[in-house]
């Protein structure tokens, strides 16, 4: 009897980027766009999502 070979296939879609909780967040035009002015202050400008995840870590930061 024949060996049977099995071939996995590759999972569709971006890799995973981690076990966080998704937050699905709607935002008016002027705070995008001061987001967006924020992200271009910066020296590496980082995507939205990682913008938005670090202004909330520095607003944290600020509360204590």
């Amino acid at each position: 009897m024949k060996r049977q070979t099995v071939i996995t296939q590759k999972k569709r879609g971006p890799p995973p980027t981690g076990k966080g909780t998704l937050i699905g967040v709607r935002m008016q035009p002027d705070d995008l766009s001061a987001v967006d002015k924020w992200i271009a202050e910066q020296d590496a400008a980082p995507t939205r999502p990682e913008a938005i995840r670090r202004l909330v870590e520095i607003g944290l930061k600020a509360n204590k």
